[in-house]
């Protein structure tokens, strides 16, 4: 067990709620540790329901190509909280060091001395307690949830703030329109920083146009001032600098063309885009774990059919739904194979809305439970959900369970290709049983 676990089990009691959205916590325990948000590196700010963390991969990897020391904070982790905080070092970034965390942990316990306040704002306000105390060149700055009010939301002045795609998600928190969600996302934009917002419906757009213009933020938009698409199996982009040919990003699926030209307009609206080589080389190597990732070796490849493909993905709304069915079914037009789906899912995501998308696509769906969270559906209630949703569906106890029927169903057939799927929480739960955690 890392030496940090004991003080994490800890700063989950601060607070009765795991989300509760303000800045006042935020700002106090801030102020308390002298304004460490005041003496980051420059920072591009990235919200969005949908690739966010892959378009914030794509940044990162063409920035250390470049040679930059990079910081990096996303969330949520996949195995261990450490994930959350990229520390930039010549060479390449690395996950903080556990030693370095824990002093920082306790730092900053300390100093909060018992107040309220939540998990991701403690979190956070250690996160840039690191930041400001390493140096870097830049640091990528993902937020939590929403954007109006969450708790990254203390950058003054950021290089660049960032939108991807919106879509129906956490509504509880954020609205049930389409309009209200967009409203929060739109909450990062600064006066005087550019905001880069990727391809989005109309309605998003107009909300985010008007909320850039009330703040006085220039905007660069997906499908208006900037483009990137697949041509012969290269992605072009073009903007009012130019247009750039370059390879196909390493990320698998249509919808990894569109982050990638979000993250390229970023980093050129910010004014630090590296040249073409360093974005060359930074599509061909990012990484980014649980987003349409291939499973090639580890235990879970004991209990599939030889030949068998396994794919991981942590979508779980309607809009990610979309995306990785289109690049399940992408793969199938390369290489037929019967698809079969392992899922599990949160009880506060729309299950009918995510499994819709893969209606005449998926033969057969397993569905399993969450152990990394107390908040997932039984296997039982998800699969009647997923029946709702047009598919055929049957609970199992575990993974390898899930597995093992799957084998059963196809034997005989050509090798399945598996996606295991609906949840983040489920894909840790998958990296660290088959030992294959992020690095």
């Amino acid at each position: 067990m890392d030496h940090s676990t004991p003080i994490l089990e800890r700063l989950l009691g601060l607070h009765p709620k795991e989300i509760d959205l303000s800045l006042g916590r935020m700002q106090r325990l801030l102020d308390a540790l002298g304004n460490p948000e005041r003496h980051l590196p420059p920072v591009i700010h990235v919200a969005g329901t949908n690739g966010k963390g892959s378009t914030t991969a794509f940044m990162r990897a063409m920035l250390e190509a470049d040679g930059k020391r990079v910081h990096v904070y996303t969330s949520p982790h996949l195995v261990r909280f450490h994930e959350r905080i990229r520390l930039g070092r010549e060479g390449g970034g690395q996950i903080v060091d556990d030693g370095v965390l824990c002093e920082a942990l306790r730092t900053v316990e300390q100093i909060n001395a018992g107040e309220p306040i939540t998990f991701f704002e403690i979190s956070t306000a250690v996160a840039m307690q690191l930041f400001s105390s390493h140096p870097a060149d830049i640091l990528l700055l993902e937020v939590g949830l929403g954007g109006r009010l969450d708790a990254t939301n203390v950058i003054d002045a950021p290089l660049a703030s960032v939108i991807t795609s919106v879509s129906l998600d956490h509504e509880r928190f954020l609205g049930n329109r389409i309009e209200e969600i967009a409203f929060e996302k739109a909450g990062i934009l600064k006066r005087g920083a550019p905001g880069v917002i990727a391809p989005q419906e109309d309605a998003v757009r107009a909300v985010i146009e008007r909320q850039a213009a009330r703040v006085g933020a220039p905007l660069k938009i997906g499908g208006q001032d900037w483009m990137a698409h697949e041509e012969h199996g290269r992605l072009v982009y073009q903007d009012e600098d130019g247009l750039l040919d370059l390879p196909k990003p390493r990320l698998v699926g249509h919808h990894q063309f569109t982050n990638a030209g979000t993250a390229i307009a970023a980093l050129r609206a910010a004014g630090i885009w590296p040249g073409t080589e360093a974005t060359e080389s930074g599509l061909l190597n990012v990484s980014w774990p649980a987003r349409m990732q291939r499973v090639h070796a580890g235990e879970i490849m004991n209990h599939v059919p030889e030949g068998a493909e396994i794919w991981l993905d942590g979508g779980h709304n309607p809009g990610a739904g979309t995306v990785i069915s289109a690049a399940m079914a992408e793969l199938g037009d390369k290489v037929d194979r019967p698809l079969y789906l392992v899922a599990g899912m949160l009880t506060t995501k729309d299950p009918v809305g995510f499994f819709h998308a893969f209606e005449g696509l998926a033969h057969y769906v397993l569905t399993v439970p969450i152990h990394a969270s107390d908040a997932g559906r039984t296997p039982e209630e998800l699969a009647d959900l997923v029946s709702q949703a047009g598919l055929i569906a049957e609970p199992k106890p575990d993974l390898y369970a899930a597995l093992d029927r799957v084998s059963e169903l196809s034997a005989g057939d050509v090798p399945p290709r598996i996606l295991i799927c609906g949840s983040l929480y489920l894909a840790g739960d998958v990296l660290a049983l088959n030992g294959t955690p992020p690095q």
